[in-house]
């Protein structure tokens, strides 16, 4: 049962993070970038879940696209099924999907829009119906998140003076997207507006996204990108030689604190130590209006390998605890403006979130 035209939601960088290919979803193994590019195959819903688990694919959008096709693949597998057994396949298919990741709340947004494509068909329709429907939405899922990164770049644009000098976080580019990037594509498009820009780029440990993702897919695009040890930052800004810092979100809470990778609540103290903007670009659907403050947001804890080597090399000592959080959450009060596809939202607030989201 062949399925799909996804010829309207192709990204819009060189950089491609999932695509949809001959009945199966493809991702790039962001756990092997830069040392190789290669794409992995999947066709469960099981291994889309592993696949968020275990890294191959990272970032909020990214992950919300590879739920929404998880779904779509576990519907495509169960599409000649009785009714019953279809339906009843797909409920473990969400349970297992939801499972994978806690933070990043584009995961469940995803399922939840997938949960009403279901409903909106109604208990009549046959499973080949509700597979060709599933699929669709995965597609849409996919072409709005590229909207929404050329949208949001666009309004965060006109925040990036010429000339900036710009420190980031983690990756939230073209790889932990559907396309074109939040952090990195409100410089992309600064970039295509005529501004010229530096960016610096931290390494991120423990997994190092911003030395091995944002640095190598900075220089596909041939923008100046400088790579700095995390701890570098704060004789960078005390040196006056950063001019803003921007960067993603997993999950941002109902009063504007947001939750991103470990690391990024130091950067925002330090922001506001030496007076510089703070921004962080997300979609609305990172939004959680159901979590009143940051404290709620559920913060994953990783395995100790993480931090006590990479790479298959082993650094920290045999039998040392390791505690391996991988988000902080940075109270709302230190962010500068948050950037959406609706619009900047400056010193976000509860009132204002509820205003744009809503």
């Amino acid at each position: 049962m062949k399925l799909g035209d996804t010829s309207r939601a192709q990204p819009v960088t060189g950089v491609e993070t999932l695509r949809w290919r001959d009945d199966a979803l493809e991702m790039i193994d962001q756990r092997v970038l830069p040392m190789k590019t290669a794409f992995l195959r999947y066709d469960s819903a099981e291994g889309v879940a592993d696949a968020i688990r275990s890294m191959v694919v990272r970032g909020a959008p990214a992950i919300g696209c590879a739920a929404a096709y998880g779904i779509a693949l576990a519907a495509l597998a169960l599409s000649r099924q009785p009714r019953g057994a279809f339906l009843e396949g797909l409920e473990a298919a969400f349970r297992i999907l939801a499972a994978s990741r806690p933070t990043a709340v584009n995961l469940s947004w995803a399922l939840d829009r997938q949960r009403r494509v279901l409903d909106s068909l109604g208990a009549a329709a046959a499973p080949a119906a509700l597979t060709r429907a599933l699929l669709t939405e995965a597609h849409v899922i996919l072409a709005e998140d590229i909207e929404a990164n050329r949208a949001m770049g666009g309004y965060g644009a006109a925040l990036v003076p010429d000339q900036a000098r710009i420190l980031t976080h983690c990756n939230a580019g073209a790889l932990a997207t559907a396309g074109h990037g939040t952090a990195l594509g409100v410089i992309r498009s600064a970039i295509e507006a005529g501004r010229r820009v530096t960016v610096f780029a931290d390494e991120t440990r423990p997994f190092l996204q911003g030395a091995r993702l944002t640095a190598w897919e900075l220089m596909q695009d041939g923008i100046p990108v400088t790579l700095i040890a995390d701890s570098a930052a704060g004789l960078l800004l005390s040196r006056g030689e950063i001019d803003l810092i921007i960067v993603g979100a997993d999950r941002v809470a109902a009063n504007g604190d947001v939750a991103n990778k470990i690391g990024t609540y130091p950067l925002a103290v330090m922001a506001q130590r030496h007076g510089i903007p703070f921004y962080v670009a997300c979609p609305l659907s990172t939004i959680d209006l159901t979590l009143r403050h940051g404290g709620l947001i559920p913060i994953e804890e990783r395995g100790p390998d993480e931090v006590t080597g990479f790479g298959g090399q082993r650094w920290a000592p045999q039998g040392v605890a390791v505690c391996n959080p991988a988000f902080d959450v940075t109270p709302a009060g230190l962010i500068s403006a948050l950037i959406t596809e609706r619009g900047v939202v400056p010193r976000p607030d509860r009132q204002k979130l509820r205003a744009i989201a809503g």
